[in-house]
């Protein structure tokens, strides 16, 4: 195979022919860094490269595999990671100019399981400020390979960009409210958020640490499947990440799901905050998956149409975490993230109490929904990528362009599995996300049904529009 024919190689293709001696690790690095070298000067997914370290990695990679000790599906898949990670010796920003100076002196735990699975780790992806920002940067935004001039959506947006544009086989985001699966929709890509606990966040920059979770974003429902299975499982270094057993999520991925049962959220589906044209593509995938066997029927959900309050309630965190940076130095933190900083930081504590409770009840009834059905189906974002402006400031004329995460954020409240895969494209050509949620620590269902649709239908072998050679 042609060198530069491996980058659009999904990461489970390649991981196949890596562990039968047909491709080697190093050629594939090698043909990664040369995409992002001739790419990322336009798409800016990248702070970091790390590219001496990387070969050293695929070199070490390929003579385990040769001699015969190969480690598993990871093993030699170039990769990328959000620069809100910990990697020991290398620039970790946090997608601002205030750790412009920040080594850390050890790696996150995701980093050493990445690394314990043989990844080549390629370098630190872009990222809005401090992750808990949906849209606005310190450093130059990244740009959506399906449209130059919009976002790719937030957090982690260099995890969107670079792996649409086939710049890494998988990369790791971390998913706050949205950020993982934001991205994934708005970049045509599968992203998971896991149940919170399932990986460690150990060495990973605070947003909401009650919320936050590490999760992959890939070209394929199966390549998240063999990334999340790689760094996933209890840290006695995170007291908050579970000790339940981490399956072989591959072996969920039948292509069967008759007598599945799937319940549309209709307070996530019929609302403002969705356009005709996503509404209409989420009925389609619902019907497909009807005909490939599924049961679905629509349910409701009540208070995920207060998701959104509820999660700004939460987000005082955020404030709290950096409030010695925000009294010394508010002018070096972004204007949106600023404002919400200062306005939640003189917020009275019975709101915040108020909106743990609330989050209580949004999880008991997102849990009662899964007692009778499997998954729960709603869009990933309500509107498709919007036009890159300064600020948060994107297209002012619909409301919900505003807002276009708060559908993810009823499943962190509830800190269930969800994920987003493809599911069609707007007229103007860009993509559309489907969210697919389940019980806890049940990724092995979500990852059945999204693989099953994803395999049922063509969208996520569309290549973006000028990075698609």
């Amino acid at each position: 195979m042609n060198k530069t024919d491996l980058p659009f190689l999904s990461a489970a293709e390649l991981s196949r022919l890596i562990a039968v001696k047909e491709v080697s690790p190093v050629e594939a690095t090698e043909a990664y860094l040369e995409r992002i070298e001739s790419h990322d000067g336009v798409l800016r997914a990248f702070v970091t490269v790390t590219a001496d370290d990387a070969i050293q990695a695929a070199k070490t990679a390929e003579q385990e595999i040769a001699s015969g000790n190969h480690r598993g599906p990871m093993h030699g898949l170039p990769v990328a990671v959000k620069d809100q990670i910990y990697t020991k010796g290398i620039l970790t920003t946090g997608g601002s100019p205030v750790f412009n100076n920040f080594y850390p002196t050890e790696d996150a735990t995701v980093i050493v399981k990445l690394k314990e699975a043989g990844s080549v780790v390629l370098g630190k992806l872009n990222m809005t400020e401090f992750a808990t920002s949906g849209l606005s940067h310190q450093f130059d935004p990244p740009r959506n390979p399906w449209d130059l001039e919009r976002s790719t959506g937030g957090s982690s947006s260099g995890s969107g960009a670079a792996t649409a544009a086939f710049l890494c086989a998988s990369s790791l985001g971390e998913d706050t409210g949205g950020s993982v699966r934001f991205p994934a929709a708005w970049c045509g890509l599968a992203g998971i958020r896991p149940t919170w606990g399932r990986v460690s966040r150990y060495g990973v920059m605070p947003g909401v640490r009650s919320m936050d979770t590490i999760g992959p974003l890939g070209r394929t429902v199966e390549d998240c499947a063999i990334t999340l299975a790689a760094i996933a499982g209890h840290d006695p270094k995170d007291r908050m990440s579970s000790s339940v057993p981490v399956p072989d999520y591959r072996q969920a991925l039948t292509g069967d799901i008759k007598g599945l049962r799937f319940g549309i959220v209709r307070e996530l589906l019929y609302t403002g905050l969705v356009e005709e044209e996503i509404r209409r593509s989420i009925l389609d995938a619902a019907d497909t998956l009807r005909a490939m066997g599924a049961r679905v029927e629509e349910l409701s959900i009540p208070l995920a149409a207060n998701a959104g309050a509820i999660n700004g309630a939460i987000r005082v965190e955020a404030p709290v975490t950096y409030q010695d940076l925000l009294r010394d130095r508010p002018q070096d933190i972004a204007h949106d993230n600023r404002i919400a900083y200062l306005a939640s930081s003189i917020m009275p504590s019975p709101y915040y109490y108020k909106g743990l409770r609330l989050r209580a009840m949004v999880r008991d009834q997102v849990i009662a929904a899964l007692d009778s059905v499997d998954l729960l189906l709603s869009p990933s974002t309500g509107v498709a990528a919007q036009p890159l402006g300064p600020d948060p400031a994107i297209d002012s004329k619909a409301a919900s362009s505003r807002i276009p995460w708060l559908l993810a954020t009823t499943f962190s409240l509830a800190n269930v599995p969800a994920m987003s895969v493809p599911c069609g494209f707007t007229a103007t050509g860009l993509p559309i996300g489907l969210q697919i949620a389940g019980r806890p620590f049940d990724e092995g269902t979500v990852f059945r049904a999204g693989h099953a649709y994803e395999q049922g239908t063509e969208w996520h072998s569309r290549r973006p529009p000028g990075f698609d050679r």
